[in-house]
C-alpha cells in the first residue's frame, strides 16, 4: 500500500510539473527537454503535448491510489490486470531511452537536458518502473 502511495504521490507531482507548462510555467521546462550538441531542440512539445503528457500521469497516479485501497474503487478487470504491467513497461523503456538523446544508454550525454536525464530523470524513470513492477507483483 505504502509504494503504491508513494508512486501516486510522484506521478501526480509529474502531473502538476506538466500542467505548469499548459498555463505558461516555466520551471524545468528547457533542462527537461532533449537538444542536440549545438543546443537545438529535438522535440518542440506544444502546450496540448505537455497537457496530454500531464493527463496521463495523473490517470497513472489515480491508478495507484486505486490499487492501494486509499479510495474504495474497482476498476474493471481489464484496466487492473494490464495498467499495472503497462504503467511501469511505459517508464522501463523510458529509463533506457532510444539510444541518442534520451536514458541510460544515450550517446548525446553533455548536454542540459542529457546531464539532468542521466542525474534524475532515467534514474526516477527505473525507481518508478521497479516500483510498478513490485506493486504489481506483490498483488
Amino acid at each position: 500500500m505504502i509504494l503504491s502511495i508513494l508512486l501516486s504521490v510522484i506521478l501526480f507531482a509529474l502531473g502538476v510539473i506538466h500542467f505548469n507548462w499548459v498555463f505558461g510555467g516555466s520551471y524545468g521546462f528547457e533542462e527537461s527537454l532533449p537538444t542536440k550538441e549545438n543546443g537545438e531542440r529535438v522535440i518542440n512539445p506544444k502546450k496540448i503535448d505537455s497537457a496530454i503528457v500531464g493527463i496521463g500521469l495523473i490517470v497513472f497516479g489515480l491508478f495507484y491510489v486505486f490499487q492501494s485501497g486509499l479510495i474504495e474503487y474497482m476498476l474493471p478487470a481489464l484496466i487492473t490486470k494490464y495498467g499495472g504491467w503497462l504503467i511501469p513497461v511505459i517508464f522501463l523503456l523510458r529509463a533506457i531511452g532510444e539510444f541518442k538523446y534520451i536514458g541510460f544508454f544515450k550517446r548525446i550525454k553533455n548536454t542540459k537536458f542529457g546531464k539532468a536525464d542521466s542525474k534524475f530523470f532515467s534514474p526516477l524513470c527505473l525507481a518508478i518502473g521497479i516500483a510498478g513492477v513490485i506493486v504489481e507483483l506483490m498483488k
